[in-house]
């Protein structure tokens, strides 16, 4: 166990904050593969906000005049650092912090880190889009439309992906010309400090600051700091109609990445080992713990029973053991509570009359549940209606497309869905889902070039592709006689 100080001070990001605060929040990071302690942080009260915005406000005008070539090698070479960091699998490494923090297996979290470099690629590709002008000669005037950077952004960010969705958030924030000041999540912490870290090793004072502790304090004080131009969150839906509330009470642009259902639609004519090989990725990517992981798990009647019982081997032949293991296929849940949170939904579901396919048995310490396939006869099931958050499997057969398409919709949640049937077949229902991310006949459909983000109740606007960059301008008209 070590003791590592937040952005009070050294070694970690932040030397804008020298000075220590009264009243620090300590924070116990716990290994969930075996309960131990990772590391005790010192982290910081609602009071310590306004010093972090204050940072950014001052860094603000220098960033945001950089020409966008400045703004993109800053980028690169933060994605260069990270693709480094991610060769290293080592005691101390990036990817072991992030596996000992989460329970994620080893293999993830080094894809994680090459996915967050990508995101930084991806933005200094995309950086010079937020600055064009577009000129329009009409009625003897010469307008300009031109994209301002809408300021000092606050991105709260949750404990499941540590790096990727932070990355998401500050690479399209810096690419555009704002200041970002980051409040991770208080049970991952670490992780996110190292990714502050490399990040300042290329940006100017005070263009990222971070601050983690309190979480409700932190982000009450972030959103109300009448300096915070914008908010961008990702979290659940309980969460993000606070946060919500939040910026409304100002105007405050805001975008958030809220909670999903994601239904895996099985067609008539789905190829058996390509769907199963994307539920199998789609289900079990990141213990489960995933905001688009697959949910609920829709079979037409005439595959339903073969293809459960393949799913049912494959999941059987699961592994689940500590996760630096890299034998190990599943690892555990990131909290006691969400093991018991899940285990008691399973419960709950047989004892309503689902039928339980037992996975492999969870082992004897840590947060782990075993991987189980539940058939629910209806969605009178708690597990059936809500997002499940871990290595469970809800499923039920289906025969009618029109019902099916009108269930999936009337759910209000669109955040990540996947169909899997014959390839035409597939994009047409895909298309009739409301839903902000489609894998048709795969299981991986998230991509920094593209954008993501949900229908109703899992969010407001896009993050990723050029949507995600522009998200963090705002456009200005200049007409001008001539």
């Amino acid at each position: 166990m070590s003791t590592i100080p937040s952005a009070l001070g050294t070694p970690l990001p932040g030397a804008w904050l020298p000075d220590p605060e009264p009243g620090p929040v300590r924070l116990e990071v716990v290994n969930p593969a075996d309960g131990t302690t990772v590391a005790e942080v010192v982290g910081v009260g609602a009071e310590t906000a306004p010093r972090a915005v204050t940072a950014a406000a001052r860094a603000l005008p220098g960033w945001a005049a950089a020409p966008a070539g400045t703004r993109a090698r800053a980028l690169r070479a933060i994605a260069d650092d990270l693709r480094a960091a991610a060769d290293d699998t080592g005691p101390g490494s990036l990817a072991l912090l992030m596996t000992q923090e989460t329970g994620k297996r080893l293999a993830e979290s080094r894809a994680e880190i090459l996915f967050s470099a990508d995101f930084f690629a991806w933005f200094a590709e995309a950086a010079p889009h937020a600055a064009a002008e577009e000129p329009l000669l009409a009625a003897g005037r010469d307008f300009r439309v031109r994209r301002v950077p809408l300021g000092v952004v606050a991105a709260i960010t949750p404990w499941n992906f540590p790096l990727s969705i932070p990355a998401r958030k500050i690479a399209a924030a810096l690419a555009a010309g704002c200041t970002v000041v980051l409040k991770p999540s208080e049970l991952t912490p670490v992780s996110a400090a190292r990714l502050t870290e490399i990040c300042l090793r290329h940006l100017p004072q005070g263009a990222l600051t971070s601050v983690v502790g309190d979480p409700i304090g932190l982000t009450a004080a972030l959103t109300g700091d009448e300096r915070v131009a914008a908010v961008t969150f990702t979290g659940s839906t309980r969460v993000g109609a606070i946060v919500a509330r939040q910026c409304a009470a100002r105007f405050l642009p805001a975008v958030l990445e809220l909670g999903g259902r994601g239904p895996f639609v099985v067609g008539r004519d789905a190829d058996f080992g390509t769907a199963v090989d994307a539920l199998v990725t789609a289900k079990f990517r990141n213990n489960g713990a995933s905001c688009i992981a697959a949910n609920n798990v829709f079979v037409h009647e005439d595959l339903y029973a073969p293809f459960i019982e393949r799913f049912a081997e494959r999941v059987a032949a699961l592994r689940l053991g500590d996760p630096a293991d890299a034998s190990t296929d599943l690892g555990p849940l990131i909290t006691a509570g969400q093991q018991r949170r899940l285990t008691g939904l399973v419960e709950e579901a047989h004892a309503a009359g689902a039928r339980i396919i037992p996975g492999p048995p969870a082992p004897g310490r840590g947060f782990f549940v075993s991987p189980a396939v539940v058939e629910c006869p209806d969605d009178s099931p708690a597990l059936w209606s809500q997002e499940i958050f871990g290595p469970v499997t809800a499923t039920r057969s289906f025969t009618d497309e029109d019902a099916l398409v009108e269930e999936i919709n009337g759910w209000g949640y669109g955040l990540g869905g996947y169909v899997c049937d014959e390839p035409e077949r597939a994009r047409r229902l895909a298309s009739r889902l409301r839903i902000g991310i489609v894998g048709v006949n795969n299981g991986a459909p998230n991509n920094p070039r593209v954008p993501f983000g949900g229908f109703g109740q899992s969010g407001l606007g896009r993050e990723g592709g050029l949507s995600g960059l522009l998200a963090f301008t705002s456009e200005q008209t200049l007409s001008q006689a001539v």
